[in-house]
């Protein structure tokens, strides 16, 4: 697997060595000492998925204090543009944000530290989209960012009009209003 560091310090695109043939294909999804060595021990206890159709725009979510989590993401049908946004108030790169195209083709992984909100736009007809967490979920800590928000300027390619989200996304506060990380 190729590590690739992004323009933000800790999130990482990871791109798997893919043999194909005949048959299909196989590929290394996790090897916990690769990403020992690349990132660093990071215990993943939990694997969530979701499946979305076009359109659908989930984020941009996160959890606060002591229930943040670092996640692993990927698609394994479909395509997303995943995003990852920087909410660490200390942070050089506080505000700005990483995205990329997550697909069933390209087969790449996001890795976003804790500190992070996160989303993904639905590309293709439906997607399944897979994540690792390093904590458990908890509703009380639970947290997010309007995915609209005009100062974090992200591109989404989409018209804002047929983004498909859910009632407790569209009253998510602007980041300026959030409870932020330190």
């Amino acid at each position: 697997m190729e590590y690739i560091k992004t323009e933000i310090e800790g999130v990482y695109i990871i791109e798997p060595r893919v043999f194909n043939d005949s048959r299909g294909y196989f590929f290394e999804a996790w090897k916990q000492t690769d990403f020992e060595e690349h990132i660093g021990n990071v215990r993943f206890i939990q694997d969530n998925e979701s499946k979305s159709s076009k359109g659908v725009l989930r984020g941009l979510h996160y959890q606060k204090g002591d229930a943040s989590q670092a996640k692993l993401v990927r698609v394994i049908k479909g395509r997303v543009l995943d995003v990852a946004v920087d909410i660490r108030k200390s942070s050089p790169t506080f505000g700005k944000h990483v995205m990329v195209e997550l697909s069933d083709d390209n087969k790449r992984q996001l890795y976003i530290p804790r500190g992070f909100a996160h989303g993904f736009l639905v590309l293709s007809d439906e997607a399944i989209f897979t994540y690792k967490v390093d904590n458990p979920y908890a509703p009380q800590c639970d947290a997010g960012i309007r995915w609209d928000d005009p100062d974090l300027n992200i591109q989404w390619p989409v018209n804002p009009d047929e983004v498909l989200t859910s009632e407790k996304d569209l009253k998510q506060p602007l980041m300026k209003d959030a409870e932020l990380f330190e």
